[in-house]
């Protein structure tokens, strides 16, 4: 598992994931909080090249203000 970001915002039924470094996931790729649950999967990618952002379409039942400042995770 490695570390895709944190959740800094939501826009549009999406969840804004900010990356680390230059080194994200990949558009299609599905993410996981903490505990291993299912949030949803990656997007889009937008931003600095140095940082980007990622957009995550998530899950069904997944609340998205519940994501605000967790940190997501990718298999």
């Amino acid at each position: 598992m490695r570390r895709v970001g944190e959740v800094v915002r939501t826009a549009q039924g999406l969840a804004v994931v900010r990356t680390p470094d230059d080194d994200y996931a990949d558009i299609g790729t599905m993410v996981l909080d903490e505990n291993l649950d299912d949030v949803g999967r990656v997007v889009d990618v937008f931003g600095p090249v140095s940082r980007p952002y990622l957009a995550v379409t998530p899950d069904s039942g997944v609340r998205l203000p519940t994501l605000l400042g967790n940190v997501l995770y990718a298999r």
